[in-house]
């Protein structure tokens, strides 16, 4: 394989280990929600959840995303402790379960981070914010030496929609991008993983210049995690329902996968799996 942004070394430290993400990687997700805006994503319960993990894992997951906090347009908020108590019985279980599994927490809270991490051995924090709806996350993904998820978004999950308005959309965000990077490394942060932030304060349009100019991403020098499963981008376009745009969404990851996305976030892992291992068939040739 030719050196390129494709092949390039991208490596975090999960608890120790050395993750490399030249290879693609699949994340699979878990809503301990009752109202994130895919039904089938969701599991209340710990039996619920382990369930899901199982299959995940053996259909191919390298790491596992679980959030208590549903982030679709219109939610309805829950204060911390509802997050957490949402979040505790499912972490323990699933720690227990699968102690060597890469578990990835959706959270943008840092009292949560800091409890999961140090608790059940959460290996990364994925902030949907970035810090903005917490000043205290940066600090502490800092103290816990954690790799950190910081997606684009702009307003609050009950905001989002009404701010999609930019001066330069893809300016804007590398603009945005740059003072978190900057803030992060001032803090000793240096497993940091890029996320644009799809359907969080961009239109349907704005979603789809963002994804072809992914590779322009790459001006940061950091992966890039990408999350178009089942969006509202594909099924308000195609005229459909989250339940029937498998096949768009599988022709979006390969998109974002030729324009340099390091990680996949899905609900459907097994054609994600065989998304990735297609197009790293292809790569040899180059």
């Amino acid at each position: 394989m030719s050196e390129s942004f494709f092949s390039k070394k991208h490596q975090i430290n999960c608890r120790g280990k050395l993750i490399d993400l030249s290879i693609p990687k699949v994340m699979g997700i878990v809503n301990v929600t009752p109202d994130s805006f895919y039904a089938q994503s969701r599991a209340m319960v710990a039996k619920e959840v382990l369930i899901r993990v199982t299959g995940m894992l053996a259909e191919g997951a390298d790491m596992i995303d679980l959030g208590a906090y549903s982030s679709r347009p219109g939610a309805e908020p829950i204060d911390e402790k509802e997050e957490w108590n949402r979040l505790e019985p499912i972490l323990d279980a699933v720690r227990i379960e699968f102690p060597e599994c890469i578990i990835s927490l959706d959270t943008f809270r840092a009292a949560i981070a800091k409890q999961a991490v140090e608790n059940y051995k959460v290996d990364i924090i994925n902030d949907i914010s970035s810090g903005n709806l917490d000043p205290a996350m940066h600090e502490t993904i800092a103290s816990l030496k954690v790799p950190y998820v910081m997606m684009h978004m702009v307003g609050t999950p009950q905001t989002m929609q009404t701010k999609t308005q930019y001066i330069h959309l893809m300016k804007d965000i590398f603009l945005f991008f740059a003072k978190k990077i900057n803030s992060l490394k001032q803090l000793g942060v240096h497993d940091i993983i890029i996320d644009p932030g799809f359907g969080f304060a961009k239109n349907l349009d704005q979603n789809y210049e963002i994804l072809a100019k992914l590779d322009e991403f790459k001006i940061f020098e950091m992966p890039l995690l990408v999350g178009l499963s089942r969006k509202s981008m594909l099924y308000k376009f195609l005229e459909t329902t989250p339940e029937n745009v498998l096949n768009g969404t599988t022709v979006l990851n390969t998109i974002a996968l030729q324009k340099g996305a390091s990680i996949l976030r899905v609900h459907d892992v097994k054609e994600c799996s065989e998304c990735v291992k297609l197009f790293m068939k292809t790569q040899q040739f180059l």
